[in-house]
């Protein structure tokens, strides 16, 4: 009779449990537009100011990257919003940081210059 009574309050804890968490699960899908941002910027040459194709921007410690069009333009979207390092990667050229970027719906571009490797 105590495996009995055991049994039944054991299986009405878990329906209990398994209906409370059924009304809060999210996903990323269901995360509202608000909370996601996107931003998007330009990347150039530093002594001639001509724009750069095929650059791959990333940011620092995710894996999250893009590469820039033929304008030397990239978009980076969904991402929270916060303070990134935006890393911008080319043959011939040094790497570039931009440190503590503030990704927010008010600002939306960052321009970055490579500079030639020596």
């Amino acid at each position: 009779m105590k495996n009995i009574i055991l049994s039944l309050v054991l299986v009405a804890l878990v329906g209990i449990v398994y209906a409370d968490n059924e009304g809060t699960s999210s996903s990323p899908s269901e995360s509202p537009a608000n909370e996601m941002v996107s931003f998007s910027g330009k990347v150039m040459d530093f002594a001639s100011g001509e724009v750069l194709t095929g650059v791959e921007v990333t940011i620092e410690g995710t894996d999250i990257k893009t590469y820039t069009d033929f304008d030397g333009n990239f978009t980076i979207d969904n991402v929270k919003p916060g303070k990134y390092n935006i890393i911008a990667s080319y043959i011939s050229y040094e790497r570039s940081l931009v440190e503590n970027f503030e990704a927010t719906n008010d600002q939306a571009d960052v321009n970055i210059k490579l500079q030639e490797s020596k």
